[in-house]
């Protein structure tokens, strides 16, 4: 296969939560393979910052509340206004939260499906109405092993449940579109090193078991979450279409 396969010249993405870890490395290497894109988040960070500056005609970036109902709308608008299209989708931002099951409230619920769950809905449902105006386009969850398994040691079943769904959204979008030019695609990552999971890497007794249930014996860098995603939005994976990626090193395999 040609390495062009894998580039992305000419096209636009729309990152969200693309400020650190997977997402910013997604931009990085999106933008190596020749994308323009529209990053959002609630916060700006050092490392974001510096991309824009060093790549000011590759990057865009504006701050947003993506459980916000009008989020999708003005996301969409942003990177129409920034580059003219929109062709690729990465539904990136997300949070975790851990706790007993029956003690966990329902602020807490709101704030897992808010953000994991419902504000990817919407964001999608605004991106693929503009990509069928276009004639296509290619959309990336982010959902997760959580999405399949019963972690461990910590206990999260809001935050499983929701990924979960973020794999049968994927799953459903992908046979609504799949005849009308829109690929639909999930990564699933395993334990990365990322704010999300420096928490539970800095704890002695969740780092030991969660590399002790990692055959690979180690935790992913978020370049390696950006390689999987490239493949899928890139026409690498033409013939790709509601495929939930699991990249894990191999911690579902038991």
């Amino acid at each position: 296969m040609p390495l062009d396969q894998f580039r992305l010249d000419r096209k636009t993405a729309l990152i969200t939560g693309g400020n650190r870890g997977i997402g910013l490395a997604i931009a990085r290497l999106f933008g190596e393979a020749g994308a323009r894109c529209l990053l959002t988040s609630r916060s700006e960070t050092p490392e974001l910052t510096a991309l824009l500056e060093e790549h000011p005609d590759r990057y865009r970036w504006v701050q947003e509340d993506v459980t916000d109902p009008e989020a999708g709308a003005r996301l969409v608008a942003a990177t129409l206004d920034a580059f003219g299209t929109l062709d690729v989708l990465v539904n990136n931002a997300g949070v975790a939260a851990n706790g007993n099951f029956h003690e966990f409230d329902d602020a807490q619920l709101d704030y897992i499906m808010g953000t994991n769950l419902i504000a990817p809905f919407r964001i999608a449902r605004a991106a693929v109405a503009q990509m069928l105006k276009q004639g296509g386009g290619t959309v990336v969850n982010v959902g997760s092993i959580s999405g399949y398994v019963a972690n461990k040691p910590q206990l999260q079943v809001a935050y499983n449940a929701s990924k979960a769904a973020i794999h049968q959204m994927t799953k459903t979008m992908a046979f609504e579109y799949a005849g009308r030019g829109i690929r639909v695609n999930a990564i699933a990552p395993g334990y990365v090193v990322s704010d999300m999971t420096k928490g539970g890497i800095a704890n002695a007794e969740w780092n030991r078991i969660w590399t002790e249930n990692t055959p690979m014996g180690r935790f992913a860098e978020p370049e390696e979450m950006a390689n999987c995603a490239l493949f899928l939005a890139s026409p690498a994976s033409s013939y790709v279409t509601g495929e939930i990626l699991v990249a894990d090193g191999g911690y579902t395999t038991h």
